[in-house]
């Protein structure tokens, strides 16, 4: 055991720390996405500490293939490490093993092949189930649960039809051609694979109830409905016939499991449409909640909803943690939620019941006709937010006096000032931004000390909503009032893309599409981008049109968009709020990694993480960056994150957030590492995809360790 570890011992047992959990047999590998049931991406190993940090090297590295050559493929795996083999995906979402030792390819296998089909999205993981001899990989790709032989990459042939099952069955009602996927793995209970699934965020969106399969016939065991019908909990909190068309709900980030209480913790996002909910009035259980399910059966246990009728896009990003603390003199096990609004809940695991209290507080009412915005939101008094909650002219940008003039006038156009701003023709701000505070990273904590780590992205983004004209379902629509309704959200009302470049321009589209091309992209969708096979052929063809040749004045008019509730407003887009230079239009730190006690609910230290080398060869002090991804934290005192948009990882002390060692990557490694032992050796390898933020692709993954 190293000597950060023996301090750390000793004090638990002279009483200088609080004693929250013993230590337990913790893998030496990384099994389980995000390293345990629990979700606390914690690692038992002490090789690597805050002394010799600055010794790592790379071990080995492994190109995955697929990255795209224009920028927009990712990698987001968290991969698995079991019996000495490393399993993960690419940028396609080939799924490979390797030798975890040498990077050693042992066997590949692409889900697309012989297909027409491309990947859609980024997947975050797999699952592994073993019994005796019969070991098996799960993973996800498009609307495709597969089971896949662990030594071989081959398919399980008694695993529902060659190997796979339909995500599109088993819903209780017909979803047709609405868009579902699932790209992050589910939880093991025994021999279920309990899964969630990624729907679309427009009105016309498949409901995100959850299932639970069989790992060996791929049979759904049980389903919990998160838009209740008739007679089921929650189901008040909706309008009477919502149950048959509403969509969301869903849980995209990934589930923890308690195997001694047989329950699994499941983190819901918000219902569709994200930003209005006048055809879903009421608080809209179970969206936006902690959920808390018997994992055998999937009999509800308890909710806490983080966010009541959600217009916000406020989605739970990542599984919550498990964990036992020392509250108040007494241990206490409970289930600490990180949110993008930079909250964490803090819940008893048995009743869901706040542990440190939780105030309902008034927010500001709606003005968009229709719409009625729930009056209070719950607030966590303690801990405090991990990330800024309000953008005032104080917090405008100091960069320069032209940059900080420019976005004092942006911000007087726009409603700001307050938490849970409804949605709003002038615009709104959303601070912290739509991809948090908190993301899909997750948090990290150390199940001894009580501590949690998490990264968090301060960025204000604007929120602008407009006429769908005419509302889907309720009238004729050109090609543009297409686009407006199902494609605006994303690329901007005058398709220009935003400025980071996540969403792509689509204002020279004839330049890189013929006719029958785009309408392939259409159908099928292609990456980040879904299928929109919800859409007939007609609408696809007007809003093709409309792409290749928006100026034309006669686009034909076809039928409304079918089946998806009637809704009169979207956005003009995800837009980041920035200055004249493309930096954050808010005031750094814009990237934080944060430690925080969950015994006494306090921030114990705060640093930026990332850094703008433009601004500091200017004399700024490190400004921190938008990061995506999350850490992991060692017995050894570390805290391994890469997440920066300045493509380095890094390595922290743990108790003082002290910078002990950062290496740049080949591309930026927006997924959460994995450390894991290999013959009698510690490694950290993270998966570097690149893809977000402008910055290149990429699709190597890189191991480090001592030398």
């Amino acid at each position: 055991m190293n000597p950060f570890r023996l301090l750390a011992m000793a004090c638990l047992a002279a009483g200088l720390l609080p004693a929250c959990e013993a230590p337990e047999s913790y893998s030496r590998e990384w099994p389980v996405y995000h390293g345990d049931p629990q979700g606390r991406q914690y690692s038992p190993l002490t090789q690597i500490t805050p002394e010799n940090a600055g010794q790592l090297r790379v071990a080995w590295t492994y190109a995955s293939g697929g990255a795209s050559p224009e920028g927009r493929s990712q990698i987001q795996c968290n991969p698995l490490v079991v019996g000495g083999v490393l399993y993960g995906t690419s940028p396609v979402l080939r799924v490979f093993a390797l030798d975890a030792a040498s990077g050693r390819e042992l066997w590949t296998f692409d889900p697309f092949e012989g297909e027409t089909l491309s990947s859609l999205g980024a997947n975050r993981g797999l699952t592994y189930w073993e019994d005796g001899e019969d070991r098996r990989i799960f993973v996800t790709a498009n609307e495709w649960l597969y089971a896949l032989d662990a030594r071989s990459g081959r398919p399980v042939p008694g695993f529902g039809q060659a190997g796979r099952v339909s995500l599109r069955e088993g819903l209780g009602r017909d979803i047709g051609q609405r868009f579902i996927i699932s790209n992050t793995p589910g939880a093991l209970y025994r021999n279920l694979l309990i899964l969630g699934t990624r729907v679309s965020e427009n009105a016309d969106a498949a409901p995100g109830h959850i299932r639970a399969y069989d790992v060996r016939s791929g049979k759904i065991v049980w389903m919990f409905r998160t838009i209740p019908q008739p007679g089921e909990p929650g189901y008040e909190t909706w309008p009477p016939d919502a149950w048959k068309t509403a969509g969301g709900a869903n849980c995209w980030a990934g589930m923890s499991v308690d195997p001694k209480r047989g329950m699994v913790y499941i983190p819901t996002g918000s219902a569709s449409y994200d930003f209005y909910g006048g055809n879903r009035l009421g608080d809209n259980l179970f969206a936006n909640c902690i959920l808390a399910l018997d994992a055998a059966t999937g009999a509800y246990r308890w909710h806490f909803q983080t966010v009541h009728h959600d217009l916000w896009d406020r989605d739970l990003p990542a599984p919550p943690d498990l964990l036992t603390i020392t509250y108040e003199g007494r241990k206490r096990e409970v289930v600490a939620q990180a949110t993008k609004s930079g909250f964490v809940f803090v819940l008893d695991r048995d009743t869901g019941k706040p542990v440190f209290p939780v105030e309902e507080q008034p927010v500001p009412p709606s003005e968009l006709a229709g719409e009625q915005a729930a009056p209070a939101q719950p607030v966590p008094l303690a801990p405090p937010p991990f990330a800024r909650q309000v953008f005032t002219e104080a917090e405008a940008t100091d960069l320069s006096p032209a940059s900080r003039e420019a976005v004092l006038a942006r911000l007087r156009q726009v409603r700001t000032g307050q938490r849970y701003i409804p949605p709003s023709r002038e615009g709104s701000m959303i601070f912290p931004g739509f991809d948090g505070g908190a993301e899909w990273g997750g948090a990290a904590v150390d199940p001894v000390r009580g501590m949690l780590y998490v990264n968090a992205n301060e960025m204000p983004w604007i929120l602008t909503m407009i006429d769908a004209a005419p509302a889907a379902g309720t009238a004729a629509s050109s090609g543009r009032q297409v686009y407006v309704s199902q494609c605006a959200a994303c690329h901007g009302a005058e398709r220009q893309g935003d400025p980071a470049g996540v969403y792509p321009s689509l204002l020279t589209v004839s330049q890189r599409y013929k006719p029958d091309s785009l309408m392939r992209l259409l159908a099928n969708g292609r990456r980040l981008m879904p299928s929109f096979g919800h859409l007939n052929e007609a609408q696809r063809e007007a809003v093709a049109q409309y792409l290749l040749d928006p100026g034309k004045a006669d686009h034909e008019a076809v039928a409304a968009v079918a089946d998806a509730p009637a809704v009169p407003y979207t956005s003009t887009g995800y837009n980041r709020f920035l200055d004249p230079e493309g930096y954050p239009a808010v005031r750094p730190p814009w990237g934080t990694l944060s430690a925080i006690d969950l015994n006494r609910g306090v921030i114990a230290w705060q640093v930026p993480l990332g850094e703008m080398e433009a601004l500091t060869q200017r004399g700024i002090p490190k400004t921190g960056t938008e990061n995506y991804g999350g850490p992991v934290v060692t017995a050894g005192g570390l805290i391994f994150i890469a997440a920066s948009k300045d493509e380095h990882i890094r390595a922290f002390h743990q108790q003082t957030g002290e910078e002990v060692w950062k290496y740049k990557l080949p591309a930026g490694g927006y997924a959460t590492p994995a450390v894991y032992e290999a013959g009698g050796r510690q490694y950290v390898v993270i998966a570097c995809g690149g893809g977000k933020m402008g910055t290149p692709s990429g699709d190597q993954y890189i191991a480090f360790s001592l030398e």
